[in-house]
């Protein structure tokens, strides 16, 4: 089967020989698989129960695939095998983020915020110590309770895997180009920005690797040097106010997920307005795709591409799944009920504004 995986913080882009026909999610209560059947989609099975899933990574040359969580570590899966723990070496259980380099190193983001990989498939995890030498790491925090920063996302210019780039949330972007070696903080912020360094991903486009978009607090900012320059692109006003998951498809089209406003916001309404908007000019204006009102956040994004189209799959903090399988100009509901979707308190943020606890 056409195996993909829907995560908030997990592998968010994957190819395949032909549009995907079976998708693993990470929800808080554990991960649930749909199949797509001749009558649609299905949810075929559920695993791992009570496990707050933040983060998914398939791997499908071994038929594996790998579960980060909040608070219970790392698993992994083989098959249709049983779930096992993999978190040996890992100095917190509170996972926030899986990635994979092309050389099969595996590497997980925590909260607080330290860097592990592993080289023998999650057998045992090693610190990249050199992230906590960074300059400053001592500001680094996040504004809700219990005020601990964390690493929220990791990418590596495709080019070569030993530059990577590390989005603290809140507090850095930074840069290696030795492998984790060391590490440098990049400056990306300007007079227009209000929030403390709020960094939510770094993406690079995958047909020019020294452009860069980075999705925050505050907006979208643009590199086209690799880091070292930035232009402040979208602000918290633009229509996707809250950006998380951003892709550059490969018709060189620009996509980015999330709430019309931020988390705040939602305390106080219950309603994230979440959406995707799409961009054909670099991120200069953007259009609103053809979803319904979302009140709950979009949380967690993934782009398929195959031979000749590309696709989406997108989940929401009300446990609902999208899809759009025409390069984002249809969306079909395909689940919903599902447990949330939720990066760690984003789904009681919401819950809190619509008057529950």
């Amino acid at each position: 089967m056409a195996t993909v995986s829907l995560s908030p913080n997990g592998l968010d882009r994957y190819v395949r020989a032909a549009p995907p026909d079976r998708l693993l999610v990470a929800t808080m209560d554990g991960v649930a698989e749909l199949r797509l059947a001749p009558s649609g989609w299905v949810v075929h099975e559920r695993t791992l129960p009570g496990v707050h899933v933040s983060a998914l990574l398939f791997d499908t040359a071994r038929d594996e695939v790998y579960a980060g969580s909040h608070g219970a570590g790392i698993f992994l899966r083989h098959g249709a095998a049983a779930w096992s723990s993999v978190s040996e070496g890992l100095g917190s259980r509170n996972v926030f983020t899986l990635a994979r380099n092309d050389r099969g190193t595996l590497y997980a983001g925590t909260e607080p915020a330290h860097l592990y990989r592993s080289i023998d498939r999650g057998a045992l995890w090693e610190e990249v110590t050199a992230l906590r030498r960074v300059p400053g790491v001592e500001t680094w925090n996040f504004p809700a309770p219990p005020h601990v920063a964390h690493v929220k996302h990791v990418d590596f210019d495709p080019r070569t895997e030993r530059t990577m780039y590390v989005a603290i949330e809140q507090g850095a972007l930074l840069k290696s180009t030795d492998g984790g070696a060391t590490f440098r903080e990049l400056a990306f912020q300007d007079a227009s920005y209000v929030l403390n360094k709020d960094v939510h991903r770094v993406v690079c486009n995958p047909q020019n690797p020294d452009e860069l978009f980075l999705p925050g607090g505050d907006g979208i900012s643009h590199s086209t040097d690799a880091g070292e320059t930035w232009e402040h692109l979208t602000t918290s006003h633009m229509r996707v106010g809250y950006p998380d998951a951003t892709f550059v498809a490969p018709d060189g089209a620009l996509f980015t997920t999330g709430g019309g406003t931020s988390p705040d916001v939602w305390r106080r309404t219950g309603d994230a307005a979440s959406t995707v908007a799409r961009s054909r000019d670099g991120g200069r204006t953007w259009e609103d795709l053809a979803l319904p009102h979302l009140r709950g956040n979009i949380e967690a994004a993934t782009l398929v591409t195959w031979s000749d189209g590309y696709g989406f799959f997108a989940g929401t903090t009300d446990g609902e799944v999208f899809t759009s399988l025409d390069r984002g100009e249809t969306w079909q509901q395909i689940a919903t009920n599902l447990a949330p979707i939720s990066k760690c308190i984003h789904h009681r943020n919401l819950q809190i504004g619509r008057g529950a606890a």
